[in-house]
């Protein structure tokens, strides 16, 4: 088993270059505006899986999920060829859907906002709709004196004998 520290240096070592070899190296026309968002490297350093973003709509992203997969062999030899390790980790491809997610708690946040801002201009000019306080208070009569009373009263003899 291989130390986890190589296997996160040789992700971002991975990530560095198959970013720079999409630049420069592969000229497939279905291949969009890619950006490498992160790699993963398993922990035996055989596998190491890439995640990916395109700018785009839904069909330049299966586009370029297919120029990604069939240019696999050339971007695992030049990744091969600038590692110099002995075994070259096979690479998996997986759309990244992290930013698709921050979008839409971005959207969701800013509907609770809007729903916030709403809700408190109704509030200023509302008014209760029954008491102002709903809660019940105790009466300040004499029932709560005579509640006293009745335990005083018990007789002294009781008292004596239960001693």
């Amino acid at each position: 088993m291989a130390d986890p520290a190589r296997a996160r240096k040789l992700a971002v070592r991975i990530r560095q270059i198959v970013s720079t070899a999409i630049e420069s190296q592969i000229k497939d026309p279905r291949l969009g505006m890619v950006t490498v968002t992160d790699a993963r490297v398993t922990s035996d350093l055989r596998e190491a899986t890439v995640f990916y973003t395109v700018y785009g709509d839904p069909t330049q992203v299966e586009d370029s999920a297919r120029a990604l997969a069939s240019a696999t062999g050339v971007l695992r030899s030049t990744v091969g060829r600038q590692t110099g390790i002995k075994f070259v980790p096979t690479l998996t491809f997986v759309a990244d859907i992290v930013p698709d997610t921050a979008r839409e708690l971005d959207e969701a946040l800013e509907r609770v906002r809007s729903a916030d801002a709403e809700l408190a201009r109704l509030r200023e000019h509302a008014s209760y709709a029954g008491d102002a306080d709903p809660y019940r208070r105790p009466a300040d009569d004499e029932t709560g004196d005579a509640d006293e009373t009745d335990v005083d009263a018990t007789p002294a003899t009781e008292h004596r004998s239960a001693s």
